[in-house]
């Protein structure tokens, strides 16, 4: 079983350095050992995505990630090919919890409303990302998360960055995304057709 140490490592390192492996050894076993749950979910869910199975283990304050691929289930691309030919794809990228600046209040309701609205792009809606102070909008509490589940449950793809939710101490408290990191991030502004940064 191959092993990377990624103890230490800030987003996206532990994912990229899991890549770097698989591109150049591909492995069908191996373990990533991290030191913070945000990097265990985002290896964890990059594995799963390459056709692995993984089980996670506590190795004192450390997660082992480890993961097991039969050799006959090949090598899926590391990159999403997910886009449909012909179809828009839009991304919105949320860097805050307000829209504009003067008034905080004012930002908030904007914010809500926009992604009230946000539906009404209907299917050319293809990522909804959230990163620093924007990932509030994903915890309990947030005047938001009605909407934000709503958008989920009708198929909309919801990043969540997992360095900001750490930063801030909010990742037991995301509610609804799946938690992110910045290759997942930059991946998806490459395929999207448009980015929309807010």
């Amino acid at each position: 079983m191959q092993e990377i140490d990624a103890r230490g490592l800030s987003c996206p390192a532990p994912v990229l350095q899991t890549r770097a492996m698989l591109e150049a050894e591909a492995p069908n076993h191996l373990k990533v050992v991290v030191d913070n749950a945000a990097a265990q979910q985002n290896v964890q869910r990059f594995l799963e995505f390459q056709g692995f199975q993984t089980t996670l283990e506590k190795e004192g304050e450390n997660y082992a990630v480890i993961g097991k691929r039969s050799p006959a289930s090949g090598n899926p691309p590391v990159a999403s090919s997910e886009l449909e030919a012909g179809s828009k794809k839009i991304m919105v990228m949320c860097a805050t919890d307000r829209m504009g600046t003067g008034d905080d209040v004012l930002g908030l309701k904007l914010m809500i409303n926009f992604l009230h609205t946000l539906k009404e792009m209907g299917s050319e809606l293809w990522r909804l990302v959230f990163v620093n102070n924007g990932v509030k909008l994903t915890i309990d509490h947030s005047d938001a998360l009605e909407d934000l589940r709503e958008l989920e449950k009708a198929g909309l793809t919801i990043l969540v960055c997992g360095t900001c939710l750490t930063h801030f101490g909010l990742l037991e408290r995301k509610q609804v995304g799946v938690t992110t990191n910045m290759l997942d991030i930059v991946t998806a502004m490459q395929l999207a057709d448009k980015v929309i940064n807010l």
